[in-house]
């Protein structure tokens, strides 16, 4: 679709980098290229985080059960995720996204808006912008290639970042967004999972198209405040803002376990090690939190969280753990648990954070011996220190890290393209 020459109201892009995780696994390692990947733990326990394009034909993809992805693509190659190297790409990614606008909303690690309202005559008209910015990404990480849709809302630009994957640009003007969406099916509006799919069907609503032709007042009746949201994206309307200073709304580290545990001690030697993750995280992003929050899943895949907010702000692993613990006392349920998780939330810039109490020896001791153990690990690396009680312990699955921009939501669609 020919974007027109003369600028628009609103110019708004979505980059969303292709298949993220794996592509950066395939570039430090070439023996992997043109070969079926998937990036998660080797356990029938665990789940895929992103199968590599190869794979995908095989009907693999992300959030599928581990031991599932293995049977339809048993040839596949598995590799542990590495969530520090993908953040170190993701930062140089986001630098680049930078040089395009001043105004970029970081939505994970591997994609983002940006708000290019007003860059024509600087930057070009939308379809050049979209090839700089796909070539300046690919130069700068060495390969890796990035989706870009452009249009005048961020639903209509995310949509079109989707269109052409892989390698994909994808110009919809705003004049023509309306009828450009009305063929796609419902899915594609932006909040409908497979629950709400197959809702909006038993009322006759399949394509774009029938919502946007369909009666307002009707579509509030049947769908609540929903069907007026899903009515505006219809008719191509979106006036969120590109919130370029947004930050982080939690940081979090949570761990799928090879074997269910109920040892509250054994659990607690999990927690220590979130809290060791997130604190460690906390400090390299000049952040305070507020807030812990502890997630434990059942056997029977029920999902548990109890959390406590603090009076003072910390950074510290040490307050982290001794949090979470007082938390893990609060749940009635002992088990057993597959998955172990904590959460910092409620984050604030640590010069914007109250002042913390100077006359508390444990915290300045607590802070030395925390930040001389940062310094030391991004010398010499994540291993080189080791608590002597995890020495003994059998190895479990990797980390399964997140770093959330978002509002946590249990219910929202998790799917790295």
């Amino acid at each position: 679709m020919t974007a027109p020459d003369s600028p628009w109201p609103r110019t708004i892009a979505h980059a969303d980098m292709d298949a993220f995780y794996a592509a950066v696994e395939q570039l430090d390692d070439p023996s992997l290229r043109g070969k079926p990947l998937l990036v998660g733990p080797n356990s029938d326990r665990g789940v895929v985080l992103t199968a590599s394009y190869e794979a995908r034909p095989y009907g693999v993809g992300s959030a599928m059960a581990m031991a599932r992805a293995r049977r339809k693509c048993p040839d596949a190659i598995i590799v542990p995720p590495r969530f520090e190297r993908y953040s170190e790409v993701s930062r140089t990614i986001m630098c680049v996204f930078g040089d395009f606008s001043p105004h970029v909303e970081a939505i994970s690690l591997d994609e983002a808006f940006l708000d290019l309202t007003g860059s024509h005559d600087l930057l070009g008209p939308p379809r050049t912008v979209g090839k700089n910015l796909k070539d300046a990404v690919r130069e700068a990480t060495g390969g890796l290639t990035v989706s870009v849709g452009i249009s005048g809302t961020k639903y209509v630009a995310k949509v079109a970042s989707d269109f052409e994957k892989p390698d994909g640009l994808t110009i919809v003007a705003p004049d023509d967004a309306k009828s450009w969406l009305a063929p796609m099916p419902v899915s594609r509006l932006w909040g409908v999972g497979p629950k709400t799919e197959a809702k909006l069907h038993a009322l006759g609503l399949r394509t774009i198209d029938d919502f946007a032709t369909a009666d307002p007042v009707w579509l509030v009746k049947k769908l609540g405040k929903a069907g007026e949201h899903f009515h505006a994206l219809s008719q191509a309307r979106d006036p969120r803002p590109v919130e370029g200073r947004r930050g982080s709304k939690s940081i979090g580290s949570e761990r799928t376990l090879s074997k269910d545990v109920s040892d509250r001690e054994e659990i607690k030697r999990y927690l220590r090690r979130s809290a060791e993750e997130i604190g460690k995280r906390l400090r390299h992003k000049t952040y305070k939190a507020f807030g812990v929050r502890v997630k434990l899943k059942t056997s029977g895949f029920q999902l548990l969280t109890r959390q406590h907010r603090r009076q003072q702000p910390t950074d510290l692993a040490a307050d982290l753990y001794t949090d979470a613990c007082m938390i893990l006392d609060a749940f009635d349920h002992r088990g057993p648990f597959r998955l172990v998780g904590m959460a910092a939330y409620d984050l604030a810039r640590d010069g914007d954070t109250p002042q913390l109490d100077l006359f508390s020896g444990g915290t300045r001791k607590n802070r030395k011996l925390e930040t001389a153990i940062d310094a030391l690990t991004r010398r010499f690396g994540q291993d080189i220190l080791q608590r002597a009680g995890d020495m003994k312990k059998t190895r479990q699955t990797p980390n399964l890290d997140f770093l959330q921009n978002m509002q946590e939501d249990e219910d929202r669609e998790e799917d790295e393209n």
